[in-house]
């Protein structure tokens, strides 16, 4: 069996199709796996980093802004399904896998046009345009919510939930202790609560800004906070906090700083209560790990769709909403009240975790192995 897999732009994207490739080595184990992803974005990195093969395309986003560039756009779309009708050519495979981004537009349209059976992935509450421009070419599209006939053919909908990380649940919190005081030298302990605030891949402007604004109100409560910044604001945000340090006359902290988390399970086994963006791979993790959690949707993303995954949660009771205009002053605040509340802390652990769906990406890779078989 070959499969070719085609998406990324950001984690969200990417995480999902690698689960889903390690599901088909499970079930396949001599299955052919070959990615197609975007020339200078993150799949190109993190792809091969997981163990397979990929081929980027020299595709890219619309420019909603400078409408004159997509005559440029348009003709790198073009030049991305020649090369992709080579690819296939070559590769031959049975089935196709889109999971959104810009690539998966090109590849997935080709391949289909090619006689190859598509699969499409769905994250996000509200469909993306590549995936909505790709619904009546799929013969099956695998949502993370209900409701989504009003985007998707209803016949050709599985709900199946969104893959995340396989090893998420793989750390407990006598480990996350050890590892995060022997490597970034502070003092945690199991007797405080913890804060982990995460704004996706690339970082969170308005998050690390909300964070800056309120660090001494932070470090004053007492409890510990794992703070990933993401790399373009990392130098700025650890300045502030040596800064605040400083102007506090302290050099031991309960706060850690850090553009990236390496090990995600041991974070994640520590926290009581996590600051996140409301992408849809994010969501799914808390969802899983039952995490209290407090969302800040990013408005700059297409159609609005974090927000649309935010409020499905903070309709079921099961997250807290703060928005991208009112983080600044409400985030913090509303953090620390709720971490200290065991009552509502317990309520939102347990509603989220009702929401979960944890064998994503075996039921996914199961309909592939159908579709190939056809």
């Amino acid at each position: 069996m070959k499969v070719l897999i085609s998406g990324g732009g950001t984690g969200g994207h990417i995480f999902p199709a690698v689960s889903i490739a390690n599901a088909l080595r499970e079930l396949d184990p001599s299955c052919e796996i070959l990615f197609v992803g975007a020339e200078g974005r993150m799949e190109m990195e993190r792809v091969p980093q997981s163990g397979y093969p990929i081929v980027g395309l020299p595709v890219r986003g619309l420019d909603r802004k400078k409408i004159w560039r997509n005559i440029g756009v348009a003709i790198d779309f073009v030049r991305s399904m020649r090369q992709v009708r080579r690819i296939i050519r070559d590769f031959r495979p049975d089935v196709g896998v889109g999971v959104g981004g810009y690539a998966s537009g090109a590849a997935m349209k080709v391949a289909a046009r090619m006689g190859v059976p598509i699969l499409l992935q769905e994250q996000n509450g509200f469909a993306g345009v590549t995936n909505k421009m790709l619904r009546n070419d799929a013969a099956k599209i695998c949502v993370a919510y209900e409701g989504m006939e009003r985007f998707f053919p209803a016949d050709k909908l599985i709900l199946t939930g969104n893959p995340v990380r396989q090893n998420l649940k793989d750390g407990t919190p006598e480990q996350a202790i050890q590892y995060f005081n022997d490597t970034f030298g502070v003092q945690f302990t199991t007797q405080r609560k913890t804060l982990l605030i995460i704004g996706g891949s690339l970082g969170a402007r308005t998050i690390n800004d909300s964070i800056k604004a309120n660090l001494k109100a932070l470090i004053d409560s007492g409890i510990q906070v794992i703070w990933q910044t993401g790399k373009y604001y990392f130098e700025d945000c650890k300045q502030a906090l040596n800064s605040q340090l400083s102007t506090l006359n302290t050099q031991h902290s309960t706060i850690i700083c850090t553009d990236f988390i390496s090990q995600m399970p041991q974070a994640y086994a520590l926290a009581d209560l996590v600051i996140s963006r409301a992408g849809a791979s994010s969501i799914s993790e808390l969802c899983l790990l039952g995490k209290a959690s407090i969302l800040v949707p990013s408005p700059n993303v297409a159609e609005d769709h974090q927000t649309h995954n935010a409020m499905a949660l903070v309709r079921r009771d099961a997250a807290v909403l703060v928005k991208d205009v009112e983080a600044h002053s409400l985030l913090v605040p509303t953090a620390l009240q709720l971490i200290a509340d065991d009552a509502q802390l317990t309520n939102l652990q347990h509603n989220i975790l009702t929401l979960a769906l944890p064998d994503s990406a075996n039921l996914i890779a199961q309909e592939v192995i159908k579709l190939a078989k056809k």
